[in-house]
């Protein structure tokens, strides 16, 4: 599995930047896509993930970052996309794309998963 991210760059703060990530390769019925974040000098974090498999499909989000930032996943594309709203100098990090493949599970964190990751795309928010 192979995860290329785009769309990172500078931006004011106050502003938005749509990142996306194609993930190809072996692709999961049941699968989580998203983002994870890391800033300087902290530890990397989730943004946001959205788990498709079965009849079940949603998102979670960090609490920091809920009404402001929206993940959706285009299957048909294997593409997954955060658009980020009202951004602050705090989302500055590199986002770093993440693929789950998900046996057994009915949810993000539930059942067997293998966990794939992107090289990141740094977002830069000044203010």
């Amino acid at each position: 599995v192979q995860l290329q991210a785009s769309g990172g760059g500078l931006v004011e703060a106050g502003g938005s930047l749509t990142i996306s990530c194609v993930v190809s390769g072996t692709i999961f019925s049941s699968s989580a896509m998203g983002w994870y974040r890391q800033a300087p000098g902290k530890q990397r974090e989730l943004v946001a993930v959205k788990f498709s498999g079965g009849s079940t499909d949603y998102a979670e989000y960090a609490d920091s970052v809920k009404g402001r930032f929206t993940i959706s996943r285009d299957d048909a594309k294997n593409t997954v996309y955060l658009q980020m709203n009202s951004l602050k100098p705090e989302d500055t990090a590199v986002y770093y794309c993440h693929y789950r493949g998900i046996y057994g599970g009915t949810g993000y964190y539930t059942g067997a998963f293998i966990n794939y990751w992107g090289k990141g795309t740094l977002v830069t928010v000044s203010s």
